[in-house]
This record gives C-alpha cells, structure tokens and sequence, in this order.
C-alpha cells in the first residue's frame, strides 16, 4: 500500500505546464480526480501520473477553455503524437472544428464522463453530421476530416485522446 500512495503524492510544480499556473492546474486535477483515476503505467516504468498540464483558450477558435491533461511524453508510444484527456469544464466550453489533414493523423475520442456533442464532417465544406456523445462513446476521424466536440452537460466532459500519425 506504501507503493501505491505515492502515486498520488504529485508535486503540481514538478509539471511542465503550458499557458497555465501551477494554482489553475492544481484545481483542475482535483476536480477531474472527482470523476476518473489519473494513473498511468508505461510499459517498463513506474505507475505515475500526469505530465503535462496545457490549457487553450480558445481552442481551435471553440468558445470556452479546455484543458489537455498529457498522460504520456511523446517517446512513450509508437506514432503517438497526444496521449491526453482533454477536458471540457463547463456547459458550452468546445474544441472548434479542426483537421489533422497536414500531419497526416488520425484522432481517437474515449468519452470517460459527462455529455457532449460531437460534430464531424468530410472536408472543409462538407455535411455537418452531429450525434450526442456520453461515456463510452467512441469516435475517430481521419486526417481529412474536420470535427469538433462541446460539452452539452452540467459536469464536465472528459475525453480520452489518441492521436496517431502515419509513418512516413
């Protein structure tokens, strides 16, 4: 039990943080270690938390803030580009439509909690397809296309991301 106690004795500071104090990241830690566990164990390495803490806002020109909370360094997983829960706080706050086209990716969304809406659409001008999405929910979306996803709930919407890209 000693082993799994210092899994959670995290020193915010110790975090590579971007756009963020260390006071912001701390309480959207505690606030989201409400709803999911923030473990993670690398193959090889000790169970640990998270290691990175970015906020955007706006992201992708979506209203609100989001928050990216990176599980793994990008060395940590093969093709991987993010390995995060992006975290959607409140009603309204969005990530705005966007592609991975030029990086040549393709993105996974796990909904761990809470209720969203999740918009996707085959290139710039295609048709805006929306479906609701809540935990369990999966979507993927390939390097051409555009999506977007927004919390439609009173809690907040978080969402596993796996963002891989092709070899070249």
């Amino acid at each position: 039990m000693v082993y799994l106690a210092k899994i959670y004795v995290m020193r915010i500071e110790d975090l590579k943080r971007k756009d963020i104090s260390a006071e912001e990241a701390e309480a959207v830690i505690k606030r989201i270690s409400e709803f999911i566990n923030l473990e993670v164990t690398p193959f090889g390495k000790d169970i640990r938390s998270i290691v990175q803490v970015d906020k955007r806002q706006p992201m992708y020109g979506g209203d609100g803030k989001v928050y990216l909370l990176h599980m793994f360094d990008k060395r940590e997983l093969v093709n991987n580009r993010i390995g995060s829960y992006m975290i959607l706080p409140d009603d309204g706050d969005e990530s705005g439509f966007h592609t991975h086209g030029p990086r040549k990716e393709q993105e996974l969304y796990i909904v761990m909690h809470g209720v969203g809406e999740y918009a996707d659409r085959d290139g710039e001008h295609g048709t805006i397809r929306k479906q609701k999405i809540s935990k369990g929910s999966v979507t993927a979306v390939q390097h051409n296309g555009f999506h977007a996803v927004k919390n439609i709930g009173n809690e907040p919407l978080i969402i596993f991301v796996v963002t891989t890209n092709e070899p070249n």
